[in-house]
């Protein structure tokens, strides 16, 4: 297993109640699989994904990489050297062009990076669709389906074996979802990354190895 979400808690504290987000939630991924998260809004996906992503911490059990909790390798190096995160909103830097923002994480990464860096994120845009034209423009002056495979990108530039994924096809229109969801399986069965996305879409939890759905703070496998 690549990781290991074991009997997380995860609460707001209102007075002296406490309401539940998430309840001794435990789950279990491996490498050359694309997960899904099903869920309605306010299920509590979101936060599971902080969780597993080190945006938040939980206030019981633990987050374990290769078996080793995140809190010992330490939340920032996690996140810096062994995971990409994709979100709807996209979270790219509106002033930098595509391939600027795709060469961010690989400056500050401790992973090994080829030297023609800029050659390299020119080849990830291209792998996913964004030709060096397109990859010399600002990203605000991309298309919403554009800017999210920019952001994918990005994700990818340490060649981590991790992506987390928040709803990354909520603001693109059902062809351009499909082409993104593609590119996760792609990841995930050719180059045997690990593939987490949440979602509120049956349709696309149709298309996962796994479904897990989360309701009410429990965390249920699909068989």
């Amino acid at each position: 297993m690549i990781l290991e979400a074991k009997n997380l808690d995860y609460y707001y504290q209102d007075g002296e109640s406490r309401r539940y987000i998430l309840r001794d939630t435990s789950a279990s991924f491996e490498k050359g699989k694309f997960y899904t998260i099903l869920g309605q809004s306010g299920s509590g996906k979101t936060s599971f994904l902080a969780l597993l992503s080190a945006l938040d911490t939980p206030h019981g059990g633990s987050v374990l990489f290769n078996g080793e909790d995140i809190k010992k390798i330490g939340y920032e190096k996690y996140r810096r050297n062994s995971i990409g995160i994709i979100f709807q909103s996209y979270n790219l830097i509106p002033t930098f062009t595509a391939v600027e923002n795709v060469l961010v994480p690989m400056s500050i990464t401790e992973n090994d990076i080829p030297d023609d860096m800029k050659t390299v994120a020119y080849n990830l845009l291209d792998y996913i669709g964004i030709v060096k034209s397109k990859a010399d423009r600002y990203v605000n002056k991309l298309s919403g389906g554009e800017q999210q495979r920019v952001a994918i990108a990005r994700a990818l530039a340490t060649n981590v074996e991790l992506i987390l994924a928040d709803e990354p096809t909520g603001n693109l229109d059902e062809e351009k979802e499909q082409e993104i969801i593609d590119i996760f399986k792609k990841l995930a069965h050719e180059h045997q990354k690990c593939v987490i996305m949440v979602t509120h879409s049956q349709e696309i939890a149709q298309q996962s190895d796994q479904i897990f759905s989360l309701r009410k703070g429990v965390l249920t496998p699909h068989e």
